[in-house]
Formats: structure tokens, C-alpha cells, sequence
């Protein structure tokens, strides 16, 4: 949609946060495009309005007056991206509703999936719901069967009415409860009483059975409610509860204000209304909708989206990917583009999860408001930001220095051609002075910390650098997390602030060429100008992919595009400008990684799902293996045929246009303009509209237009097309050396970031390959980079119990194998006494050796929680193990690889081993390890080649150099802290202890001394136990690290530094310190957690948590050898931990429902759960008033309560169900947890039995087992009056901070989020 219709005028518009974008196209004219103030109230109401305003005065050459409707007759079409549901998300300003679910499951969405938001916050703050009231409907259904049953005992089931239903996805459901309409309506009433008129509804696998809610809706309407969401309704209507639901509420929440906000911009036109104007939103899957069905759900990326759309239709040169790069004033935004739009299903944002299709974007970074700042002897460019309000320091609002103001101070930034919008009267331009005065006063700062003198130019550059290697490590993750090379992209970059920093991301990356269009500042509006009219439909499936099903899924989406083509023909898109893109989401049995894939041309949908499967993951799966499709998709597009030009111009015009440069006298002006590689030098500032195409310019250089800066560093090359800049750049010769004797702190704040890059794409490349659930999709493994003598250098901090006891690991082999390893040689260890943490946490070390091969550099390892190793009863977690050898295969050390062969046969023959003990097995999942430690293998060589190429770039010397630099910076940060906590005590000693449920204390006295170091003794700890509670050195140093991390409060550089200045005492013997054959398993789970309350309580930084992980189990058996004979061991197993509640503290209450320190798991979704397993999700609820009372009081625990519906044998190993979590400083104690097995008399009659702490019973169908989880402790003394007990609530004027969130949460943030949430 270059050109406008004949008949009338085009316009798009993109309302951002800071600015809003307006493209035009006038009849027989070119393109005008603006941009205005987002917010300017003392002018106009409504920035899309006022855009549309001056568009129409433009074209008539008479001013249109403001505040009068608008005239249409010179109108054709409109489209439009706004920010209306985002910043009501985002500010929690939606519509006021309720949320009807099934009884038992009223607090699903309070406790999401458990998970708490930021990893070392003691304070942890989860995401408010967006609902105000929450009804519990008499109804239940659940899947008949399981997918989990090998003996298929559930098959070729028939229809009994009321009883036994089919789902759409062809499932058969059991209809427990029906639906009770009587006490529906008594609950509907009583909301219609207390003023509520819209709704959310969300029913335990209305996904596939949506008739109930349905219902629901039509008693609603019925009754007067004006707005009803329902979970099968308004999203992608896939499996998972909770997504769903909070889909509902989200919709219910967004779409009438969105409604609100389009029945207003309707009024601003004659007639007040749109009648005979094409109207269109763009919604974050990257389609348009008529503004009628535009929905608040839909709409929340809709900016973002028109970038993509924008790029893709733009930049894309029709055979290189491109790496979107959108940097803007409060945000920056990464995604991909190869040649088709790459979507995903669940996303995150605003702490809301939300399931509808989007485009995958992700906010990596605050953008040009980034917030700079020294702290511990690093630069540290955000995550904070100083947004729009106070802004950066140059927007004259008192803001602090940001990534905007030291554009400005290098020159990169040139104050004349920015808006003038600042001061008291918005009349000013950025201001210079105070910018160069901040930075003077900080270079002061820094010098002096630093010892040396260092320039304010080379301050502001510092921040540059820093930035820009914050932000090429999501970029990277982006790439090379689908198995894409992140070198082998263009970089497509828009955005406002993009063109500043885009050649040196691009450099950083390795990528070569940098594409900007001539509308790259404003190309969220103009992607929306190229998008096209999208109806999506989908509907979940339960078939195999083989041939008898294709005619019935192609009979299936026969239907589905009908239902598409009635859509897209309501909005006026003709049947001849209709195609259909048809997808299936397909997985393997067995794991839950599913991919949508688009139908190919040969029609062979498993020849594409295994050849991206390899792509992505670099293996499948033997042929056996059966293929399930979980979901049929049509996506419908009206064509404009349009929308392609520039991206064909781009590819001609790279192939045929000769180039000459640009003569100096083409230059407006010179200015001074700082680059590290010259320092300050006179730079050459074109007008972009002045240089005709085939201009080439020659870095240094800066290009301007009306809206955007775009700096050309020394080295690069940039050449003119007619609707391009592309900047060409030899990224090797952008490459500064560095010195290999002192350290520089910008260079210190840059590897750091280097090394923990190193760590993560080691993680992504070990999630890519493995194909067990734990490590692929639970990600319940960790990645680091080690010093020669086995320290930690990088480890991100994805499992804090890894934190700081894989050093342990790599020590002992390192000292082991001290002269006796070559180039090449892989091992593997578990065992307690090599620095292993429990049995199933297997570790795959690789020395890396310098160029020559005769000296070990580096080591990398990584360490992933294998499913099965064998043990007692087929499990390596028996809940009565007493000895080591009952919790399967012990490895001290075995060298897995030697002269380039894998050992097979040496490691089978060890994970076999544990069958040879009485009552045990050994792993019944041999390839599950060998593909697993293949890809931990894999993980390594991608760590010791891009270590390798980093010794190569800064040579061996200087890596080191920062490697050393990096862990002694860690250490100041830690003696810092423990000489504010001696000088805060008035007292050197510090001193705690704490009871085990089995009568065991556990003791620690800290002896900080004058020079900021510290002896912990554990000494007069207990013995240790007969049992599982014994937990290995490792997990007490890694509670030591993690907790050092809380009390800092500050990001600090997680390695062997945090541990220098810290002696640990931990007596042989103890629990903590146990021998050679002691049981460890649950020392992992239970123990760290108690040892981490212990050392908190030690330095009286909170009230205790729940101290427990509330590790459940259960196990199904199943299944026949070849003969017929019944297995042994189990055929399926399933794990979880549980919630409970968070201690309060001096100024906070404890959260409800949620993980604590040395783990953040998810829980389980009750449909998934109900699929997969032979188990009712009874109830999943929190422990209202089970938090400890104080002046802040501790948060709640939860109930799980699962029934059986087949015989299972459950496992529970637990703490505090004996002693109750502390309080502190006159707070009160939290309630115990408790576990029971809940069965029937003879009478029928319910009969309760506790279970203990401990323990593995078979239950039988009907049969229950309800966990209630150990609460928080309070905080202070019980106030005699006014509230508490209700988190977030404040006492004594404290208040709590609510969070801050990216706006776009894609495949990355997923990613993260679910590596931060594994045990």
C-alpha cells in the first residue's frame, strides 16, 4: 500500500509511549510522514485524532480547526496501532470484572505457576491479578485416560450421555459435575448486586469441551452482564489452565476500555462514527482487524507489531535473515525475519500471561532511557529507567545520565535537529550543559575508585560499549536458540534511537551489513501501511500424524477456512484476495515441545516437522516414535499484493546501482564527534535528503533526517538506495586491543557480559539438543566457565543450587586429573565426595586448552538432572533411602571421551550398575542418557570455541586477565557488604541456628572481621542422619553464594570471587559434611533450603520461609517385555515441587503461593496434569491466615489436593511439618505443612492418615493425596490496630514498590523465564 486509492486519502498511524508515528499517502503526491507528542493535553485530546488533523490540512492547504469532528470525504482508509490496552495492562487501569472457575481452583491465577519474578529478591513482589472477584462454579469435567498409559486400558471408549462426551479434539471426557446452573445464577446474581457487569470465565478443559461456558455466557447475557470473556473464546484456545484463564481475565480486563477508546475516536469525525471509512488495527500476530472487532487481547503488541511487519516488508533482501533491532526513547525491541513470520502462543507481559498468537518480539533493554551508573567498580547501563518522566538529564526534568545523554555528550546526538519540547514551556532544546556537567562529576567518582585518571568522553564511550553488549546477548539467545548463526543476518534496525548504535551491535555481533530505511524511524506506522487483513482460527487436536488421520484433519481445516473466509469477507476482503496459510502443532509423545509448522508444498507435514525439529534441536527421535498434532491452524490473509516493493528495490538495486562517494562539500556541517578507535574527530553531518542514490559515504560520518540520527562508524561504509541506507562494515578491523596488564573497568564491565554470553549459549545449545522433559523443556540443568585451577568465572544464575557447587565438581577432577588430560578428553562425575549435590545431577567437564594444547586455559562444564539413573523401587528420590547406592549410579569421575571416542559401553555399564543392589533398578532410559550427555558434550564444545575465539580476538593474556579481574570484582562486593553488616551489628559475631524435623539442629556462627572477610562455622551442627537429609559441601557453599546475592541486594558478578574472602567450617561428619555412603538425595532439595533460612536468620535479614520444596511424586507401573512378562520398575513417574510462603521482613510481608530461594519451579497445570497422568486435580488453593503475624506478616502456604483415578504409589518428601518457620523481631511463627493420604472406610466415610514428613504409600482409585505447604514467619511485633496479614498491604507508612515489565515477552523471555524457574 505504497500509493494512495484513487479514491482518498492513506493513513497509518503508530500512538507509541513517547511519540506518535504518522504516515500518509496523498492522491498524486508523495508520502508525508510526521511525528507528535503522545501526551499533550493542553493541545489535543488524542494524538491519532490530532495526526489525522493535520494530514487533512495538509492535503486541503486551510488549517482545520481542532476540537471539531473531522471530515471523511477525502478519507480512504485508516490504520492504526495504539497503546490503549498495553498501558492499561501496564498501569492496571482496566475494567472492573469477576472470575468464575471451578470450585477448588479459586486461586489458580494468584498463584500462576508459582514462580517468583526475580530470582534474588527477598522481597518478592508477584504481579497483581487484574480481576476484582472470584466465583467458584459447581462443575467438572476430565479426560478420560491418560497419555502416560503404555497398556492402553482407555481405548475405543463409546458416548454415554451426561456421562461420557467427545470433545472437539476428539478426547473423551468424563463429565464429573455438571454444570449447576441453579447456584450459577445465585453466584451471577450476587455480583449484578454488588455492580459488576463484565465477566471472565475459565472451566478446567473448556478448551475442548467449551459448551459449559458457553452456557455460563448465555445466563450472563441473560442476566444483564454487558461483557463475558470466555478462556475458549478469546485466545488461542489451547491446553494449559492458566494461560487461558488469565487470557479471559486479561481480555475481560482490556477490551472495554479498548471498545471505550474506539467509540471515542469514532466521535472525532462527522456523523460521529467511521461509516464509509476502512478502519483497521494492527494486532500482535501482525495482521489487521476492522475496527469492530478490534479486542483488547489482540492488541497488546500492536505497535511492536508494525515494526516487524515494517522490517520484513522492507529490509529483507529475500535471502539473508534479519535481526530486527527497534531502539526507541523507553524501549528496545529484538526479533527475526526469514522469510516468514515467526509466532508464539504464550507469552508473558506485563506480568499478565496471555495465550494468542504473537509475533515473537522481545524487550531486551529500556532504550535510550537506560539508566547509567557505577556501582562496585562496574558500569551498569540499566534495567532501570528513567522513561519519559523525569526523562534522561538532558530532557531538563532533573533526570539522571541515561544511554540518551551520552549519545549526546559523545555528538552522535545533535540537539538542533531533536524536537524542541523541553523546560517549562516545551520550548527548549536538549540541554548539553548539564548533561557534561553529570558526567564530569561522575569521571571524578570513577577515577578516584579506580586509581588512574580517565577522561569524561571515555566515561560516556564506557557506557556505549556496556550498553551495546547488554544488547547483543538477547540477540544472540534470539538466534542462536533456533539454531540460527547469529553472524549469517543482516541487521535491520529502526526506531528513533537505532541509527546511533547500529553499527556497533552490528560489530559486536559479527554481522556485516546494516540495513535502515527511509522510514525507519517512524516504521512501526509505515509496517502498517504494508500489513495485511489477518483472521486467525484454531482448534486443539488429539490425533497421530499418520495417514488415517490426515482425512479427517483435512476435513477439519476445510472447516476452518470457511469460518476464516466468512471473517475476512465481513471486512470487506474479497474471496479472490483470500489465501490460507494451513498449520499443524505437532510434537513427539513424551515431551511437550511443540512446533507449529506450516504446510509445506509436498503436503508432507512429518517430512517438515523433522526437518525443522533437526534444524532446531539438531536431533530426532527414532521412527517409532509417534508424531501427535495438538493443535489445527488457519491463518487467513487478504492479500494487497502491495506490500513487497521495497524489500524487491532492496535486492535490485544492491545488485545493479553503481556507487560513487560523496564529494566533502556534500557535508551541511563538521562536527566533533568522539569514536573509541580516534577519540574525538571531526565528523561530516549530511542531510539524508541531500544525498542522491548511489551516494557512498565513508565513516566517520553521520546522516540525519527530520526524525532520526544514524552514525557511520570509522571503517564502515554507507551507501544510498532510493529507499535505503545500507552500512557495509569489515568487523574485523572495528576490533580495539586491549591491555594484558591493566585492567580497564570498561572493558571488566564488558566481559562480564562476554563470559556470562558464553554460559548462556552453552545452556541454549544443551536445551537445543537434549531430548529428555527435565532438561528440554523443564531446563533444569546450568552451564559455566571456569579458571584453570577450577574457579568460577560466569555462571548464569539460572538454578541456585548450581550456584557455587559446580566449582566443587571441577576442582576435584582438576586436581584428580592434575598433567594427566589432553586436548579433546570429556569426563563425567555425580558423586557427593567430587563436588556432586545429588545422584541425578549429572556433570560434564571439558578442559579447554590454550593454542599450543599443553596448557589448560579454561574449563567448561555443565551440569543437567537426568530423569533416571536408577535407585530403590525404580527412583532416584526414595523418600527412605538410608544409604548412597539406593539413589542410583555414583560417579566420581569417568572419562566419557578420550582420543575422540565415546565411551558407550563404560558409561551404560555404570547407569546399569545400581541393579545389581537388592531392590533396585537400574536407569530404564539409556537413550534418554546418552542423547543427554551427548548434548551436554555439545554444550561444552559450543563453550570452548567461543572461549577459544575469545583468546584469539584479546589473546590468551588479556582474557585471563579479565577472568582474574572479574572474580576479585566480585570479591570487593562481598567484603563491602560484610563491612556494612559488622559496622550495622556494632558486633563481629553473629550467631543462628535452627531445628530439622527429625531433631537435628544445625548451627552457624559468622566471624566477620576488620578486613571484610568471614569465617562461617557450622560447627556444632549434628550428625549426620540415617536417612536422605545429608546434603553434600556444595549445597552449603552454593546457600552461601545465593544468600551473599540477596544480601547484597545488587547485581554482583556470581563466581569464585563471592567465595575469596569467605572461610567455611563444616565439620566431617555432620549432616552438612556427611561421609562417603550417606544418603544425599533429599540434602538437595530440603536441606539447602534450611541452610539458607539458617544464614538469614544469622544475619537477621528475614523471617524464615517455608524451608522446603515439598518434593511430591507418584508412579504408575505398566508395560511388558517381549514375552509378555510385566516390567519392572515404573512405566511412568511424575514430580513436582510445591509453593508456600515467603518470610516477611523489616519493611515487607511475605508473599502466598510462591517458590523460595533454592528453587522456583513451575507447578504443574491441572489440564496438562489431567492429560498426561491418571490423577484429579482436586483442589490447588492458598492457606489464607497460615502466615506467621507480625507488624509484616509472613505469606500463606497452598493446598495440592490430587485423587487418584488408577492405582499409583506417591511419594512425598517434605520439611517443616514438624517445626514451624521463625519469626523475627517479635513476629510470629508460620504454620507448620502437613501431608495426608485421604481414603474411605468401610462405611464410606472419608478417613484421614498423616502421612509424616517422609514417606511412599500406594493409593488405590479415589484415593487422595493433599499436601498442605509450610508458611512464612512474620516480621515485628503484632500491631494492636489496623490491617496486616494481606500481601502488599503496608504497615507504618512502608510501601510496597509494584513491579516494572518488558512490554513484549517472546520465545527469549520463555526461555529465561522457564531456566529461572527450574530446581
Amino acid at each position: 500500500m505504497h500509493a494512495a486509492s484513487d479514491s482518498g486519502i492513506n493513513i497509518a498511524i503508530d500512538r507509541g509511549g513517547t511519540f506518535t508515528d504518522v504516515w500518509a499517502s496523498f492522491p498524486g503526491k508523495g508520502d508525508v510522514i510526521f511525528k507528535l507528542l503522545s501526551v499533550d493535553p493542553d493541545n489535543y485530546q488524542d494524538a491519532p485524532i490530532e495526526g489525522i488533523r493535520r494530514v487533512l490540512s495538509m492535503h486541503s492547504g486551510e488549517e482545520l480547526p481542532r476540537g471539531q469532528p473531522l471530515p471523511k470525504e477525502h478519507l480512504h482508509s485508516i490504520r492504526m496501532g495504539t497503546t490503549v490496552a498495553t498501558n492499561a495492562l501496564l498501569e492496571r487501569k482496566g475494567t472492573r470484572h469477576a472470575f468464575l472457575v471451578n470450585k477448588g481452583l479459586r486461586d489458580l491465577l494468584i498463584i500462576g505457576n508459582q514462580s517468583r519474578p526475580r530470582l534474588f529478591d527477598l522481597n518478592i513482589v508477584k504481579p497483581d491479578v487484574l480481576f476484582d472477584e472470584v466465583v467458584e462454579i459447581d462443575e467438572r469435567i476430565t479426560v478420560e485416560g491418560f497419555d502416560e498409559d503404555v497398556d492402553g486400558t482407555s481405548k475405543d471408549l463409546e458416548e454415554i450421555p451426561g456421562e461420557l462426551v467427545r470433545g472437539i479434539s476428539g478426547d473423551m471426557l468424563r463429565i464429573l459435575e455438571p454444570l449447576n446452573e441453579d447456584t450459577t445464577r445465585a453466584s451471577l446474581e450476587k455480583l449484578r448486586a454488588d455492580g459488576f457487569t463484565t465477566l471472565a470465565v475459565c472451566l478446567a478443559h473448556s478448551y475442548i469441551y467449551p459448551y459449559h461456558e458457553q452456557r455460563i455466557a448465555e445466563i450472563a447475557s441473560e442476566m444483564g452482564f454487558s461483557h463475558i470473556s470466555l478462556s475458549s473464546a478469546v485466545g488461542a484456545n489451547m491446553i494449559k489452565m492458566v494461560p487461558r484463564g488469565s487470557s479471559a481475565s486479561a481480555d475481560a480486563y482490556l477490551t472495554p476500555e479498548t471498545k471505550k477508546y474506539i467509540e471515542g475516536f469514532c466521535k472525532g469525525f462527522e456523523g460521529g462514527n467511521l461509516d464509509g471509512l476502512r478502519c483497521e488495527f494492527m494486532q500482535s500476530d501482525g495482521g489487521l482487524i476492522g475496527y469492530k472487532g478490534f479486542g483488547g487481547l489482540r492488541g497488546i503488541l500492536s505497535g511492536p507489531a508494525g515494526g516487524v511487519v515494517g522490517y520484513a516488508r522492507t529490509s529483507y533482501d529475500g535471502k539473508t535473515p534479519v535481526v530486527g533491532f527497534d531502539m526507541g526513547g523507553t524501549s528496545t525491541d529484538v526479533s527475526r525475519y526469514g522469510g516468514a513470520f515467526e509466532h508464539v502462543f504464550e507469552t508473558t507481559t506485563a506480568g499478565v500471561t496471555i495465550q494468542s498468537p504473537q509475533l515473537d518480539i522481545n524487550t531486551v533493554a529500556a532504550g535510550g532511557g537506560s539508566i547509567l551508573s557505577w556501582h562496585n567498580g562496574l558500569f551498569k547501563v540499566g534495567p532501570e529507567s528513567a522513561s519519559a518522566h523525569p526523562g534522561p538529564a538532558s530532557y531538563r526534568k532533573g533526570g539522571p545520565l541515561t544511554v540518551t545523554d551520552a549519545n549526546l555528550f559523545l555528538g552522535r546526538l545533535l540537539p538542533e535537529y531533536f524536537p524542541k519540547i523541553f523546560g517549562p514551556n516545551e520550548d527548549q532544546p536538549l540541554d548539553g550543559n548539564i548533561v557534561t556537567w553529570k558526567f564530569s562529576e561522575l569521571t571524578k567518582v570513577i577515577s578516584a575508585d579506580i586509581g588512574r585518571e580517565m577522561t569524561s568522553e571515555e566515561v560516556a564511550n564506557g557506557f556505549i560499549e556496556v550498553a551495546n553488549e547488554a544488547m547483543c546477548r538477547p540477540i544472540r539467545a534470539l538466534t542462536e536458540a533456533r539454531g540460527h548463526e547469529t553472524a549469517a543476518h543482516n541487521l535491520g534496525v529502526f526506531g528513533g534511537a537505532g541509527g546511533q548504535h547500529a553499527c556497533e551491535i552490528a560489530c559486536n555481533l559479527g554481522i556485516s551489513r546494516v540495513i535502515l530505511h527511509k522510514y525507519s524511524s517512524i516504521l512501526s506506522a509505515y509496517g502498517m501501511a504494508l500489513a495485511e487483513v489477518v483472521q486467525e482460527v484454531q482448534e486443539p487436536s488429539s490425533e497421530e500424524l499418520i495417514a488415517e488421520s490426515m482425512s479427517r484433519l483435512r476435513n477439519r481445516l476445510a472447516n476452518l477456512k470457511e469460518t476464516a473466509a466468512k471473517e475476512l469477507l465481513a471486512q470487506g476482503v474479497s474471496e479472490q484476495s483470500t489465501t490460507f496459510e494451513v498449520y499443524l502443532n505437532l510434537r513427539y509423545q513424551g515431551t511437550d515441545t511443540a512446533l507449529m509448522i506450516p504446510e509445506p508444498k509436498s503436503g508432507d507435514f512429518k517430512a517438515a516437522f523433522l526437518e525443522e525439529h533437526l534444524r532446531e534441536f539438531a536431533f530426532v527421535f527414532p521412527d517409532d516414535r509417534k508424531i501427535l498434532v495438538d493443535d489445527i491452524r488457519i491463518r487467513g490473509v487478504g492479500k494487497s499484493g502491495e506490500n513487497a516493493k521495497d524489500n524487491e528495490s532492496l535486492a535490485a538495486e544492491l545488485g545493479s546501482m553503481q556507487f560513487k562517494t560523496v564529494d566533502e562539500t556534500a557535508s551541511k556541517e563538521t562536527r566533533s564527534v568522539f569514536f573509541k578507535s580516534t577519540g574525538r574527530c571531526d565528523t561530516p553531518v549530511y542531510v539524508l535528503d541531500n544525498l542522491p542514490p548511489g551516494s557512498k559515504v565513508e565513516g566517520p560520518a553521520m546522516i540525519i533526517d527530520k526524525t532520526q540520527t544514524i552514525v557511520v562508524v570509522p571503517g564502515a561504509e554507507a551507501r544510498v538506495l532510493t529507499s535505503h541506507v545500507i552500512i557495509d562494515l569489515e568487523v574485523s578491523a572495528t576490533k580495539v586491543a586491549a591491555s594484558a596488564t591493566t585492567v580497564d573497568p570498561v572493558q571488566l564491565s564488558v566481559f562480564g557480559h562476554r563470559f556470562m554470553s558464553i554460559a548462556e549459549q552453552m545452556g541454549r545449545t544443551l536445551q537445543r539438543t537434549s531430548c529428555s522433559l527435565n532438561i528440554k523443556e523443564r531446563l533444569d540443568f546450568s552451564c559455566a566457565v571456569f579458571g584453570p585451577d577450577g574457579g568460577l568465572v560466569a555462571n548464569a544464575p539460572h538454578v541456585p543450587v548450581h550456584l557455587g557447587s559446580m566449582s566443587y565438581a571441577v576442582k576435584y577432577q582438576h586436581e584428580l586429573l592434575k598433567g594427566k588430560l589432553s586436548p579433546g578428553d570429556v569426563l563425567v562425575s555425580n558423586h557427593p565426595e567430587s563436588g556432586g549435590t545429588h545422584l541425578p545431577d549429572i556433570t560434564v567437564i571439558t578442559p579447554v586448552f590454550e593454542s599450543t594444547g599443553k596448557e589448560i586455559a579454561f574449563y567448561v562444564a555443565s551440569r543437567g538432572h537426568h530423569t533416571d539413573i536408577g535407585g530403590l523401587g525404580g527412583t532416584s528420590m526414595p523418600p527412605n533411602s538410608t544409604q548412597l547406592w539406593q539413589e542410583g549410579a555414583a560417579i566420581r569421575s569417568f572419562r566419557l571421551i578420550h582420543n575422540g571416542e565415546f565411551d558407550e559401553v563404560g558409561i551404560v555399564n555404570i547407569l546399569l550398575s545400581p541393579g545389581n543392589y537388592e531392590g533396585c533398578n537400574g536407569s530404564r532410559r539409556i537413550n534418554d542418557n546418552l542423547s543427554d550427555l551427548k548434548a551436554q558434550v555439545a554444550a561444552n564444545n559450543k563453550g570452548m570455541i567461543l572461549i577459544q575465539r575469545l583468546m584469539e580476538e584479546f589473546g590468551r593474556e588479556v582474557v585471563q586477565l579479565y577472568m582474574n579481574a572479574i572474580q576479585a570484582n566480585a570479591e570487593i562486593a562481598v567484603r563491602g557488604y560484610l563491612l556494612r553488616t559488622r559496622e550495622k551489628f556494632g558486633s563481629t559475631v553473629l550467631r543462628g541456628e535452627d531445628y530439622m524435623d527429625s531433631g537435628s539442629i544445625a548451627k552457624l556462627v559468622v566471624n566477620i572481621k576488620p578486613d571484610g572477610s568471614a569465617v562461617f562455622d557450622f560447627t556444632g551442627t549434628s550428625c549426620e542422619m540415617y536417612g536422605n537429609m545429608n546434603a553434600p559441601p556444595a549445597i552449603t557453599y552454593s546457600a552461601i553464594i545465593y544468600c551473599l546475592r540477596l544480601l547484597i541486594g545488587t547485581d554482583i558478578p556470581l563466581n569464585q570471587g563471592c567465595l575469596a574472602p569467605i572461610e567455611v567450617i563444616l565439620p566431617k561428619g555432620s549432616f552438612l559434611n556427611p561421609t562417603a555412603g550417606a544418603a544425599v538425595c533429599a540434602g538437595n532439595t530440603q536441606t539447602s533450603q534450611r541452610v539458607c533460612d539458617l544464614i538469614l536468620k544469622t544475619f537477621q535479614a528475614a523471617a524464615a520461609s517455608q524451608g522446603c520444596m515439598n518434593c511430591l511424586g507418584f508412579f504408575g507401573e505398566g508395560g511388558v517385555d517381549k514375552d509378555g512378562n510385566k516390567l519392572s520398575g515404573h512405566a511412568y513417574a511424575f514430580g513436582e515441587t510445591i509453593a508456600g510462603g515467603s518470610g516477611a521482613g523489616p519493611s515487607w510481608h511475605g508473599a502466598s503461593g510462591v517458590h523460595t530461594h533454592m528453587t522456583n519451579t513451575r507447578i504443574s497445570d491441572p489440564e496438562l496434569l489431567e492429560k498426561k497422568y491418571p490423577v484429579l486435580m482436586r483442589e490447588f488453593s492458598i492457606r489464607k491466615g497460615s502466615g506467621g503475624r507480625g507488624l509484616f506478616n509472613g505469606g500463606d502456604g497452598v493446598i495440592r489436593d490430587y485423587q487418584c483415578r488408577a492405582p499409583l504409589k506417591f511419594s512425598v518428601i517434605t520439611e517443616r511439618r514438624v517445626h514451624r518457620p521463625y519469626g523475627l523481631n517479635g513476629g510470629e511463627e508460620g504454620q507448620c505443612g502437613a501431608n495426608y493420604w485421604v481414603t474411605r472406610n468401610d462405611d464410606g466415610s472419608e478417613r484421614w492418615i498423616n502421612l509424616g514428613p517422609k514417606n511412599m504409600v500406594s493409593m488405590q482409585p479415589g484415593d487422595r493425596c493433599v499436601i498442605h505447604t509450610p508458611s512464612g514467619g512474620g516480621w515485628g511485633d503484632v500491631p494492636k490496630s489496623g490491617a496486616n496479614g494481606l500481601n502488599g498491604a503496608t504497615a507504618s507508612g512502608a510501601t510496597t514498590a509494584r513491579e516494572t515489565y518488558p512490554r513484549a515477552s517472546g520465545s527469549l523471555a520463555a526461555y529465561t523465564t522457564t531456566q529461572a524457574e527450574a530446581a
